[in-house]
């Protein structure tokens, strides 16, 4: 698709693949790519998987824009908040393929797709907000609800607890976990049986069991929107 967000269809498997930086930084460039690849797998009626490089699967959103001021911060939340959203609706299964490190949004993405496979070694997955002074947002801790294991909500949310791979699939970030050269394998050979699911079934079944869920988290991206100044 571009150079930060590769897109590859291979048996009606669509491999995207962050690529921005030692980080996989999550920029409004990197946000207008990934909803570039999520329309084509669309178009392709594709099963999913979406991974970042090694050793790294996102680091959070790009700090030279949320620097900018609170504007700039407020309207690349509500776009990233606007993608996990998409991604918690998606029509076709998405595997989350965790290369590496997982913090922050790189974490609630995670947390908004229907499989996700992490990988042995030194990596931290969690929501770090609260330790670098971010008030956490009303979409982010409604993410964080319905997807994380109840006695790690709190310590996620309110208490950034960080996690290893194999803590994070205690705490709900994660649904397993494999060796490093095992990763794309074991996202293909589940992406292949994803396949073999009605699709029809599959798309509306998960709409349905999500609906309170979608209908809270548009409640919440509107609030946030206000909340941090933004109007539409």
């Amino acid at each position: 698709m571009t150079e930060l967000v590769s897109y590859e269809l291979n048996d009606g498997i669509a491999t995207i693949v962050l690529n921005n930086g030692k980080a996989n930084a999550l920029s409004h460039e990197v946000f207008e790519a990934l909803n570039k690849a999520l329309d084509q797998a669309e178009q392709d009626k594709a099963v999913v998987i979406l991974t970042g490089q090694p050793g790294v699967f996102s680091a959070g959103y790009d700090l030279k824009e949320m620097q900018k001021g609170p504007q700039e911060a407020a309207a690349l939340v509500k776009v990233g908040s606007t993608l996990t959203r998409r991604l918690a609706a998606f029509p076709l299964p998405v595997i989350g393929a965790c290369s590496g490190h997982a913090i922050a949004k790189g974490a609630f993405i995670l947390l908004s797709v229907d499989h996700r496979i992490g990988i042995e070694g030194p990596f931290k997955l969690g929501l770090n907000e609260v330790a670098i002074g971010m008030t956490m947002h009303h979409a982010g801790i409604e993410i964080a609800r319905h997807r994380l294991n109840p006695p790690h909500f709190y310590r996620s949310v309110v208490n950034a607890e960080i996690y290893s791979p194999e803590g994070a699939v205690e705490a709900g970030y994660l649904d397993e976990v494999v060796a490093q050269d095992k990763l794309l394998e074991r996202a293909n050979a589940l992406a292949s049986q994803f396949k073999q699911l009605n699709m029809r079934a599959h798309r509306e079944t998960k709409v349905k069991a999500k609906a309170e869920y979608l209908a809270l988290l548009d409640r919440c991206i509107q609030q946030d929107a206000e909340n941090l100044g933004l109007r539409g």
